[in-house]
């Protein structure tokens, strides 16, 4: 019955040099990277799953050796059906039997893209040969999320101050402002990085006359993917002597209305006065 097994940690009782040396006498350092790698390509903080492309049962598990590693750097081994993950990947990794002896990378960080290879070893005569090597090649994305443009009020008359932000992206990014195809003068563009997660944070301001109107947009660039928002500005109109005649109209009924009655009351009250 297949099992799923689950992150653990390495055996004391097999030293990370020993299993250096295993993997230097198999030759394991010496990949052959050719045509028809599979890709994966993720977000920051999601979850990648990357196959070995090896069907096995627990049963034999305990008679093959599966390597885990980026580039150089081991990640997972399973060795006499113990799992041992390396401390860069501790809490975060853990290799899957029932998905063709995937690995599963939590929590994904930019530093994890980078090119994975499964080895599988298995016993021959009493030594263990290569039995299977399949390369993946991990991607990890840190998209931007869409600006958000604030209203920040007027420094002076007739000029209004708004600012567009966004985070959560890398690579470093660039804020502009454009108009009817024109780029615009920002004032005070501000990037910051997070030192733990790599990922950046944006923002830039616009100054811009409220006599006229306009349609801004904010665009930032990272490496060759943009993100966008439109601000449109309509400026005030004063009234037009049409809307006064309007208004009159409807003004011109209650008038005379109110003059009805208020004569009525007079005639009423005279009426009375006189008797």
């Amino acid at each position: 019955m297949d099992h799923t097994l689950k992150w653990g940690t390495p055996s004391s009782k097999f030293s990370y040099f020993k299993l250096f040396k295993l993997l230097a006498l198999a030759g394991l350092f010496n990949f052959c990277f050719c045509s028809g790698i599979s890709q994966v390509t993720k977000t920051v903080k999601d979850v990648a799953v990357l196959s070995c492309g090896y069907n096995i049962s627990t049963d034999e598990l305990t008679r093959v050796r599966v390597y885990w590693q980026k580039y150089h750097e081991m990640v997972l081994a399973v060795i006499n059906g113990k799992v041992q993950v390396w401390p860069k990947y501790e809490n975060r990794t853990f290799t899957d039997i029932s998905k063709n002896l995937s690995i599963v990378i939590l929590a994904l960080r930019l530093s994890d893209s980078g090119m994975y290879t499964c080895v599988i070893q298995k016993t021959e005569k009493g030594s263990y040969k290569r039995e299977h090597l399949i390369s993946v090649m991990l991607f990890v994305r840190a998209d931007f999320l869409v600006p958000n443009i604030t209203d920040l009020g007027n420094p002076s008359t007739n000029i209004k101050r708004i600012i567009c932000s966004t985070s959560g992206g890398f690579p470093k990014p660039q804020l502009s402002w454009w108009e009817n195809g024109r780029e615009l003068d920002a004032i005070n563009t501000t990037v910051s990085q997070d030192p733990e997660t790599e990922l950046y944070t944006i923002s830039g301001k616009l100054d811009f006359d409220v006599t006229n109107n306009h349609s801004f947009i904010c665009l930032v660039t990272y490496g060759n993917l943009t993100v966008s928002q439109t601000f449109n500005w309509r400026k005030s109109e004063p009234p037009s002597p049409s809307s006064y005649l309007i208004g009159l109209w409807f003004l011109l009924p209650l008038s005379i209305g109110a003059i009805i009655i208020i004569t009525l009351l007079l005639n009423r009250f005279t009426a009375r006065r006189n008797n």
